[in-house]
């Protein structure tokens, strides 16, 4: 039914470790992944490496203009990426973990794609695979929502795997959780003009 190429894992408690070892591994590929967070299915790869994003970029069929959200396993790593000031600190430890991308002014000379020159969206998810992803790999990673630009963002798995289907380029590897909780893409808190700006909620 769907490309050969697109890999097919179910998720559960007994094969969790496994699976992490699987999506770690795919990751330091160079792969794109399905995988589920805290709030829709998100498309994830390393953020570090710009072939891996550009094929997400391909996937997801979205604008290079258009900067995509990542995710980051703490504060230290989002100091390491952005300017954060005590003040935004201090707020970001009351909403991380959790359901809120916060963009923050982009600190020079990192090497990551297809983040803003200026500006960067951070989120410390909270979803134990993500999560465990994150500080074993020790490494940003891309916190997009896995759907074809223009279309829904979805909890639902089959929704998702319908719309990579009959796509030429796809995910490398789908890791399947059945369907999530209902929830919408995370709230987007802009932080870097002088008063805080929600761009979605």
């Amino acid at each position: 039914m769907y490309n050969k190429e697109m890999k097919i894992l179910k998720i559960s408690k007994k094969n969790l470790k496994k699976l992490v070892k699987i999506a770690k591994n795919s990751i330091k590929k160079g792969e794109v992944l399905v995988c589920p967070t805290d709030t829709v299915y998100g498309l994830i790869c390393d953020a570090t490496n710009k072939k891996a994003v550009k094929k997400l970029f391909k996937i997801k069929k979205r604008l290079k203009e258009k900067a995509i959200p990542i995710f980051v396993k703490d504060i230290k790593m989002a100091k390491n990426l952005a300017k954060i000031d005590k003040k935004q600190e201090k707020f970001l430890k009351k909403v991380w973990p959790g359901k809120v991308t916060l963009v923050l002014k982009r600190k020079r000379g990192q090497k990551i794609y297809g983040v803003d020159k200026k500006t960067i969206g951070l989120r410390i998810p909270k979803y134990k695979l993500v999560n465990v992803l994150l500080k074993k790999l020790n490494r940003p990673l891309t916190g997009t929502s896995a759907n074809i630009s223009g279309k829904p963002p979805s909890t639902k798995i089959k929704e998702v795997m319908r719309q990579f289907k009959n796509q030429k380029i796809q995910p490398d590897l789908i890791l399947d959780a059945g369907n999530l909780k209902p929830s919408k893409p995370s709230t987007v808190i802009d932080l870097t003009k002088k008063k805080p700006k929600i761009l979605r909620k």
